[in-house]
């Protein structure tokens, strides 16, 4: 049997992973987390009795985001396998992910059936990708090298450049990220920085021409 913990601030998301593994008889979700804070607890609880074999984890959350969550998880040697499940674009975060350490990358809005799929094979220690990552995987091996400006942002500036682009204030990013509002200041003024611009406007513009947000 496939232990599996889901990690997202989202019930309903987290409702409709869980039915969706649900459906596989080979897959049990032993846990459910909001933050890093519980999925810390969680896996600290479960320890070497009840492992667990495969985390889903999103991207987009408050405090830790999932690129961080990877980053901490790798650091310490954590012998969790990672699946992200977002609704990021591939093209933008999941090379990214993969990265960071995790063991895949499936978008949301996919067919549930790969959500299954995926989960099995990161459970038997494969790397799952779908065909458009596995592409771009091709393409980054063999194209010149032309890297986007925003490539060169670290997460943590990404995360802010995206939320900034969504319409949301400074101070409510600092709440969501749990940081002070001058440390998202000091984000903002770096991501304007490397990207060579000038304002929010500006940077709105370039997340949608990019498609880092939906437009």
């Amino acid at each position: 049997m496939i232990k599996v913990i889901l990690c997202d601030d989202h019930g309903l998301i987290r409702r409709g992973i869980r039915d969706t593994l649900a459906d596989a008889q080979d897959i049990e979700v032993i846990g459910e987390a909001g933050d890093y804070t519980e999925l810390r607890g969680l896996l600290h609880t479960l320890g070497k009795d009840n492992p667990c074999d495969v985390l889903v984890l999103d991207i987009n959350m408050p405090g830790r985001s999932g690129l961080d969550v990877l980053h901490v998880l790798k650091d310490e040697g954590a012998a969790v396998r990672t699946l992200i499940v977002s609704m990021y674009p591939e093209d933008q975060y999941a090379i990214r992910a993969l990265k960071a350490g995790a063991y895949g990358y499936v978008n949301k809005g996919g067919d549930p059936a790969t959500l299954v799929q995926a989960v099995r094979t990161v459970a038997q220690g494969r790397k799952y990708v779908t065909p458009e990552i596995a592409q771009m995987l091709v393409e980054s091996l063999t194209a010149p090298v032309t890297e986007q400006a925003h490539h060169k942002l670290s997460d943590r500036e990404l995360q802010t450049l995206v939320m900034i682009a969504s319409g949301k204030r400074l101070s409510d990013i600092a709440e969501e990220l749990m940081l002070s509002p001058k440390t998202v200041s000091v984000y903002r003024a770096r991501v304007l920085e490397k990207l060579g611009l000038t304002n929010n406007s500006e940077l709105t513009v370039y997340a949608i021409r990019n498609g880092l947000v939906a437009s």
